[in-house]
């Protein structure tokens, strides 16, 4: 085969064809002139190069094509996203802007204090739930796993719990702790406050579904290693606390983080049984002002804890990872 038809065959082909799948995406991008105009140059030149035989400079043009195509997709959306964004604030004479960020309270010292005082109550809720959690769906998820018929009756309780609380809505079980618990005077749990009632509600809810996360990483580790351990004499108790535990643990952190962030989010339901947190604030302050702006703010204060939590949580992942393929 001599060179003409190698550039002519079916792998040249391809090719070409790539190179004017870019000049599709470069011409449809043109919504965003300023990157759109170079995605389309580069892809021209590209065709043109193509149709010479050049078939690497093509390739190499097709994929500045490719970027400044994605580039005036990314860059347009934002755009015509802020855009929108300004237009619906001061559409209408205002009326979104008045209503979702009225100024008078955004500025409002006092509101902010409250504000703040109240968050910090969904804070500690967050924080002593999620050491709670961690503990208790551990226990739930290896109490499923134990092995033998004489532990079936305690695996059927787990289980149990576990179908129950996932079924339950995160609302009604707060309602049935946090008023139910304190009317029925229930015995040891019947004297708390309510912010222990809304710990002890969300610590149920979540130990079912982080349970299940447990459960499925423990059940991920090979059964070699479960054999090894025990065939160097360890028990089942020391093989799952030393050999499967550990590796579950490390395995299961993306969806672990992913429920914490959803508990801390939850945490503003507990305002139904009286609690004084940042959402019962916020209505009050809304009774009193008329406006919804301190909703906004509540919501900006989970937005200030929630995303540098996600990025923290994420980085960290991203370091144990890099470690983990370093040390291969």
């Amino acid at each position: 085969m001599n060179e003409t038809s190698a550039l002519t065959g079916p792998p040249a082909a391809k090719r070409v064809g790539r190179v004017l799948t870019y000049r599709k995406a470069a011409i449809a991008s043109l919504f965003f002139p300023p990157a759109g105009i170079p995605a389309v140059v580069h892809s021209l030149r590209a065709a043109r190069l193509a149709g010479q035989g050049d078939i690497e400079p093509a390739r190499e043009q097709g994929e500045k094509a490719r970027d400044w195509a994605w580039y005036s997709v990314g860059i347009g959306l934002s755009a015509y996203l802020v855009a929108f964004m300004v237009w619906l604030l001061f559409t209408n004479g205002g009326s979104v802007r008045k209503v979702f960020l009225g100024w008078s309270i955004l500025t409002d010292g006092g509101a902010w204090h409250s504000m703040l005082k109240g968050f910090w109550i969904n804070v500690q809720v967050f924080l002593i739930a999620e050491v709670i959690v961690l503990i208790w769906a551990l226990v739930v998820a290896i109490v499923r796993l134990l092995p033998g018929k004489a532990c079936r009756p305690i695996r059927f309780l787990a289980t149990v719990y576990v179908d129950t609380f996932r079924a339950f809505p995160a609302i009604l079980v707060v309602y049935l702790v946090g008023l139910g618990f304190a009317q029925a005077k229930v015995p040891i749990v019947g004297g708390f406050s309510d912010i222990q009632y809304a710990i002890l509600a969300l610590s149920l809810t979540y130990g079912a579904y982080v349970s299940e996360v447990y459960r499925a990483g423990i059940e991920s580790i090979h059964w070699s290693q479960v054999a090894a351990a025990r065939s160097l004499g360890l028990s089942y108790t020391q093989t799952m606390r030393h050999v499967v535990v550990p590796q579950a643990v490390r395995r299961v952190i993306p969806p672990l983080l992913n429920d914490f962030i959803g508990l801390q989010k939850d945490t503003a339901i507990i305002s139904v049984i009286g609690v004084l947190d940042v959402v019962s604030r916020a209505r009050f302050i809304n009774n009193s002002k008329g406006s919804l702006a301190a909703y906004s703010m509540a919501a900006f204060l989970f937005l200030c804890v929630t995303i540098p939590f996600t990025r923290w949580l994420e980085w960290l992942q991203r370091r144990r990872q890099s470690r983990t393929e370093g040390g291969r």
